[in-house]
């Protein structure tokens, strides 16, 4: 009757310790599971600000979504081929342009003048001077187209003298002054010039130059004209 009995105090505390770990190993399995979901959401966090980041950079730029998947998936820059650059001075050719190896050059063909005449090598030059009309029989000299025809007529009567012809004229150089009324009359320039550029007999026609100047040193002169003359050999 007076034994102890100690054995149920054992499994009381065997059963409280067995608790008592129990609980720390669910503590310790919740607090490593804790952080890894942390840092789960962190990267997801992370990565949703970095898309919303790179759309709102995208729309404030004006470069849409494809645009830049294109752009993303492409791997070299294409390869564009050098284009030879044009040459700014270079003249177009026309139909009416007289152009090839060892003749004179004639580009840019216009009404009354080409605009561009290029001299071989080789080819031989001719200069006038500075010439106008002849007083006519009455004491007059007589209106622009009139003038320019009489001072053509004498350039060809020159230019034949000496076995060169019309056709062979590459230059011609009007300077004019103010008719009656104080008034430049180009047209019956250009009506005289015609008479000789641009025909059935001379089909050639020269570059030109046609400046309006203050005075002539022949008083009744209304225009003075100088030409040069090229041919091959």
């Amino acid at each position: 009757m007076g034994k102890k009995i100690d054995e149920p105090e054992v499994e009381i505390e065997s059963a409280a310790d067995q608790t008592e770990a129990d609980m720390e190993t669910s503590a310790e399995t919740k607090n490593s599971f804790i952080p890894e979901i942390s840092n789960f959401n962190m990267v997801l966090i992370t990565g949703f600000g970095m898309a919303l980041l790179v759309i709102i950079v995208m729309l404030a730029s004006g470069t849409s979504p494809n645009e830049v998947a294109a752009q993303s998936e492409s791997t070299a820059p294409a390869t564009i081929p050098a284009m030879p650059s044009p040459n700014p001075s270079a003249t177009p050719v026309s139909a009416g342009d007289i152009v090839g190896d060892g003749v004179i050059e004639r580009k840019g063909e216009g009404r009354h003048f080409y605009t561009t005449i290029k001299i071989p090598p080789g080819a031989e030059t001719l200069y006038l001077s500075g010439s106008g009309a002849r007083q006519q029989a009455d004491g007059t000299w007589g209106d622009m187209e009139q003038q320019t025809i009489d001072t053509f007529n004498r350039f060809k009567e020159t230019l034949e003298a000496d076995g060169w012809s019309m056709s062979d004229i590459v230059q011609v150089r009007a300077f004019a002054v103010a008719g009656e009324y104080g008034l430049l009359d180009f047209d019956g320039f250009n009506r005289g010039y015609r008479e000789f550029f641009g025909t059935e007999a001379n089909p050639m026609k020269p570059v030109r130059s046609f400046v309006q100047i203050a005075g002539l040193v022949v008083p009744g002169w209304l225009v003075e004209i100088e030409i040069r003359a090229a041919r091959m050999p």
